[in-house]
Formats: C-alpha cells, structure tokens, sequence
C-alpha cells in the first residue's frame, strides 16, 4: 500500500491543497482533482488510494465547476463528507486559513493550533 493515511481530502487544485497543508496537522492525504472529473483518472486515484477503505472529504469551491465535481464525486463516493467553503469566499485557496481551520476541526481533523480563533 502506496498511502498510510486514514483520511483523504479531496481539492480541485495544487493552490488548495497548499491552503490546506498551512492549517493542517493530522496525517492526512490531500488530493487534487484539477478540478476535473475523468472516470479513468478516478478509477487509477480509487486503487491507488483505496478511497472505498478510507474517510474521505470532499472540499471544492463554491462555484459551478466546483459544485459540478462534487456531485460527480458524491456519486461515486457516497461515503465522503462534505465541506463547504462560505459562498462569501468561494474558494478554497481563498478562505482564511482560520476559517479552514474551524470547518476542518468540525471534521475532527486535527489542524495548527495558530489558526484556532
């Protein structure tokens, strides 16, 4: 097995994931989507990551392309939680790390302590 890590985030882009790895401190697997949904690609990040075995969390941003990908992986992961960025951001590189913070720690996902308000 490639991947440890009990939990799996799942972004759209490297500029997510960067925003996430500055407030998170659990292991975690964070990822990115690029923020398309290719059933081949899915299927190789499915095996490679045992995603059926895992908590998974879905963390896109809050516009169409987004929401697109998240509907397309709810389908296909019926088991992953959502978390979902204010609408007043709409991104998830762009939402303050605090904020990332607190919705993450709504996840039990141990983060920095820095970016606990």
């Amino acid at each position: 097995m490639i991947h440890q890590s009990g939990k799996v985030i799942i972004v759209e882009g490297l500029t997510d994931k960067k925003q996430l790895e500055k407030v998170i401190e659990d292991h975690i697997t964070i990822i990115c989507t690029n923020g398309t949904f290719d059933v081949e690609r899915f299927d190789e990040l499915l095996e490679t990551y045992l995603l059926d075995d895992k908590e998974v969390f879905i963390l896109v941003d809050e516009d169409h392309s987004g929401m697109k990908l998240r509907k397309q992986l709810a389908q296909e992961l019926p088991h992953a939680e959502h978390i979902y960025v204010s609408s007043e951001y709409r991104e998830v590189a762009a939402t303050p790390e605090r904020v990332l913070a607190m919705l993450l720690l709504g996840k039990q996902i141990a983060v920095n302590p820095l970016y606990i308000v």
